[in-house]
């Protein structure tokens, strides 16, 4: 005797679950962290970690010249000594990345003293060299200056990154136009400089004065 068989309507039970069941996403790193800059004074116990280290005039150096100009990861790494002129006019010919800008920056005398210092223990054509002789990769020189951060005791995770925004944020600090940060970081767009001049305390040095 045959069965009688029938359909049976499928179940989208378990697919509906599936339907709903969302990616887990890796936090920002707005989230990770309390902020993403350093200010001046936390740049300069940085700068007298690195010091200490095997490495340390190169590592101390190499935090100066990226905090003053605010450089990439990656505008760091690719530094050359043909972008840097020890002559009167003491220049930075700084090459952006992300299709920035490119000028060319004022060099201090301490920042000078430090680059002449470190020309003479490169054998190179690359500013910052590793231990064999090659240039930093954009995850060495992080690695690099979240160990210095990890020795200086700093609450917080440090990377390379904070100290671009460190220029920012202190050069709209020391009252700045925001056009000329924007040129010194070599933003093309005004929007992504605003942020410095948003935070800046100089927008406020009057408030409540009488």
């Amino acid at each position: 005797m045959t069965a009688h068989l029938s359909l049976v309507r499928p179940s989208h039970e378990l697919r509906s679950v599936r339907a709903r069941r969302q990616t887990p996403t890796q936090p920002s790193n707005r989230n990770l962290r309390p902020r993403e800059y350093l200010t001046p004074s936390e740049v300069e116990t940085l700068i007298r970690t690195a010091r200490q280290g095997r490495y340390g005039h190169r590592d101390a150096t190499l935090i100066l010249v990226a905090y003053r100009h605010g450089l990439r990861a990656v505008e760091l790494c690719d530094l050359e000594w043909s972008q840097v002129e020890f002559d009167r006019t003491a220049t930075l010919h700084v090459r952006r990345a992300k299709n920035g800008k490119p000028a060319a920056h004022p060099i201090r005398g301490d920042e000078l003293r430090a680059l002449r210092e470190l020309q003479r223990q490169t054998s190179g054509g690359f500013v910052f060299e590793t231990e064999r002789g090659t240039p930093f990769t954009t995850d060495a020189v992080n690695r690099l200056v979240k160990r210095i951060g990890d020795r200086a005791g700093f609450p917080f995770k440090v990377h390379v990154h904070m100290l671009r925004h460190a220029c920012g944020y202190a050069l709209a600090n020391a009252g700045h136009d925001t056009r000329a940060i924007q040129d010194w970081l070599g933003h093309r767009a005004i929007q992504h400089t605003a942020r410095y001049t948003e935070l800046s305390q100089e927008r406020f040095k009057d408030f409540w004065r009488t």
